[in-house]
C-alpha cells in the first residue's frame, strides 16, 4: 500500500515538528539555565542541566541507530516521542537538581531518537533523489531554533515562569505524536541476530570519558581527573573497535566505512560540527571584547551565520532533488567556509561590524550547501537494513566533533586570555560590561589580546574545511538513483510516489 500524498504530507510535517522539539529544546532551555539553577539552589552544577542533556543525546545514537534496524524506526520514534513529553513534564516539576538533571539526561536519550529516526524515516519513505529535499526540510528546524530558542526561552521564562520552557512541549509533543501515529508508516525491521551490547558498553563509556576529559582541558585543577579520563576513554575505544571487527551485527557498521562514499562523507560531515558549531557560542563574545560591541548587537552576526545556513540547506536539497547530481555542493560549501573563516582571520581590529557579519554568512551559506545533503548521500551508500545504524554514525561524528571542539577552543581561550591580560585586570571577574568601563586605552589592549587569541582559532577552523574541500573532491561524483533499492523484506508500505 503506497502512501497518498497527503499521508506523506502529515508524515514530513510530523517529523519537521518533533525534529524541531528536540533542537528547539536546547535552545529555549540556554537562556533559563540561570534562573533554573538559581530557584533550586545550584549555580554549582548549572552546566550539567546542558551538559547532561547533550551527553546523553550524544551516547545513545549508535544505539538508537542499531535498534530502528533492529526492531524497525517507527517503534523507536513513537517511543522516543512519547518519552520526550513525558520527561519534560518532569523536568518543570523537578524540585530540586537532582530530579532535574536526571530527567534531562532521559530527555536528552529521548531526543536522540527523535533526530535520528526522523531522518531514518525519511530515507525508508524516499528514493534517493526524492531525499535531499525532505531532508533538508527536517534538518531546517535545528537552524529556526538556534534563531528563535534563545528569545522564546526569554519571553517563557520572564513572564510564565522557567517551569513553562519545560512544559511547553508537551502540547506540541502530543499533536506531533498525534500526527505519527497516523502518519508514519510500519517499516519491517531488518536481519536479526544478537545486539551488540559489549560495543555498546564501550562506546558508551568511551565516549562520557572522552567529553569529560576534553571539558577539563585548561583546568589545571582538573588535571589528574583529565589524564584518567583520556585514558578510559582510548581504552574504552580500543575495546570498542576489537568488538566491532568479531561481532556478527556490529553497532557500528566499520565495514561500510570501506567504500568511498560512506567515509568521506561521515569526514564531510564532521565538518559541521568541528568546524561551525564550535565556534559559535563563542562568537558574541569575541564581538563584545574585540569589537566592543552590546551583547545585542554581537548576537547579530550568529543570527546571519544561521540565517545563511538555513537558506542554503533549504535551495541545496531542492536543486539535488531536482538534478540528482550532488558532489559540487559540498565542494563548494566547504570552500566558502574556508574562505568566510579565513576572512575572520584577516579582518584587523576595529574593523567595521558588517565585515564580520558578511564573512560569517558565508561560512553559514557553505556549511548549509551539504549539513543534511551528506547524511541523505552516505545513506544512500548502505543496504536499507543499515539505515539506523549508519545515519547514527555519521551524525555521532558530528556531534562528537562538535563536543571535542568546542571544549579544546574553549579551554585556549580562556587558558591564552588569563596570560596575556594588561595587569590589573581580573581575568575572573572581567565581563564584557567591565571592559566598556575601562579607559580606551585599555579596551585596545584588551581587543587586541582577543583578536591575538581567536586568529589561530579562525585559522585552524578554516583549514579543517579545507580538509572537507579534500574529502569533497574524493566523494564518488555520481548521481543519486530514482531507483529505492531493495526493500526490506516483507515491508507493509513502499516508497510514496512524492
Amino acid at each position: 500500500m503506497p502512501l497518498s500524498p497527503l499521508r506523506f504530507r502529515l508524515l514530513v510535517t510530523s517529523l519537521l515538528v518533533v525534529s524541531f522539539l528536540g533542537a528547539l529544546d536546547n535552545t529555549v532551555v540556554s537562556t533559563a539555565i540561570a534562573t533554573v539553577a538559581g530557584q533550586l539552589g545550584a549555580l554549582e552544577h548549572m552546566s550539567w542541566i546542558v551538559v547532561g542533556y547533550t551527553l546523553a543525546s550524544t551516547v545513545l545514537l549508535p544505539v538508537l541507530g542499531k535498534l530502528g534496524d533492529r526492531i524497525g524506526p517507527r517503534a523507536v520514534f513513537l517511543a522516543s516521542v512519547v518519552v520526550f513529553i513525558v520527561t519534560s513534564v518532569a523536568c518543570g516539576f523537578a524540585n530540586g537538581i537532582v530530579w532535574l538533571i536526571v530527567a534531562r539526561i532521559v530527555q536528552g536519550m529521548s531526543s536522540a531518537g527523535l533526530q535520528l529516526m526522523s531522518q531514518t524515516i525519511i530515507a525508508e519513505t524516499t528514493t534517493p533523489r526524492q531525499r535531499p529535499k525532505f531532508m533538508a526540510i527536517v534538518g531546517a528546524a535545528f537552524p529556526v531554533a538556534i534563531l528563535i530558542g534563545p528569545v522564546l526561552g526569554g519571553i517563557i521564562t520572564d513572564n510564565w515562569g522557567w517551569p513553562w520552557v519545560f512544559w511547553i512541549n508537551a502540547p506540541v509533543g502530543v499533536v506531533a505524536l498525534a500526527l505519527a501515529i497516523v502518519a508514519v508508516p510500519h517499516i519491517e525491521p531488518g536481519r536479526g541476530g544478537r545486539f551488540d551490547v559489549g560495543g555498546a558498553i564501550a562506546l558508551t563509556v568511551g565516549l562520557v570519558a572522552l567529553v569529560l576529559a576534553v571539558t577539563g582541558v585548561g583546568d589545571r585543577s582538573q588535571a589528574l581527573a583529565t589524564v584518567v579520563a583520556f585514558v578510559v576513554a582510548a581504552v574504552a575505544f580500543a575495546v570498542f573497535f576489537v568488538v566491532e571487527l568479531r561481532v556478527e551485527e556490529p553497532l557500528v557498521p566499520l565495514g561500510h566505512f570501506r567504500d568511498r562514499t560512506v567515509a568521506t562523507g561521515t569526514v564531510i560531515s564532521a565538518i559541521v560540527g568541528i568546524g561551525l558549531f564550535s565556534i559559535t557560542s563563542y562568537l558574541p563574545t569575541y564581538f563584545q571584547m574585540a569589537y566592543r560591541t552590546s551583547a545585542t548587537v554581537s548576537g547579530l552576526v550568529p543570527i546571519a551565520t544561521v540565517f545563511g545556513m538555513l537558506v542554503s540547506n533549504l535551495v541545496t536539497g531542492w536543486l539535488v532533488s531536482r538534478t540528482g547530481h550532488y558532489r559540487v555542493y559540498p565542494l563548494v560549501g566547504t570552500a566558502l567556509g574556508a574562505a568566510g573563516l579565513g576572512a575572520m582571520a584577516l579582518l584587523p581590529v576595529g574593523a567595521p561590524l558588517w565585515a564580520p557579519t558578511i564573512a560569517m554568512a558565508v561560512v553559514g551559506l557553505g556549511t548549509g550547501a551539504f549539513m543534511s545533503l551528506i547524511v541523505a548521500v552516505v545513506q544512500s551508500a548502505v543496504p536499507r537494513t543499515e539505515t539506523g545504524a549508519i545515519t547514527a554514525s555519521v551524525n555521532l561524528v558530528r556531534q562528537v566533533g562538535a563536543t571535542v571542539a568546542t571544549a579544546l577552543i574553549g579551554g585556549i581561550i580562556g587558558a591564552t586570555v588569563v596570560a596575556l591580560l594588561p595587569a590589573g585586570l581580573d581575568p575572573a571577574t572581567l565581563t564584557p560590561a567591565v571592559v566598556h568601563t575601562q579607559s580606551a586605552a585599555v579596551q585596545q589592549q584588551i581587543a587586541q589580546v582577543y583578536q591575538g587569541v581567536f586568529v589561530p582559532v579562525f585559522v585552524a577552523l578554516a583549514a579543517t574545511y579545507l580538509v572537507g574541500v579534500v574529502a569533497s573532491i574524493l566523494l564518488p561524483n555520481s548521481r543519486l538513483s530514482d531507483d529505492p533499492g531493495p526493500l526490506r523484506a516483507a515491508a507493509t508500505e513502499s516508497i510514496p510516489a512524492a
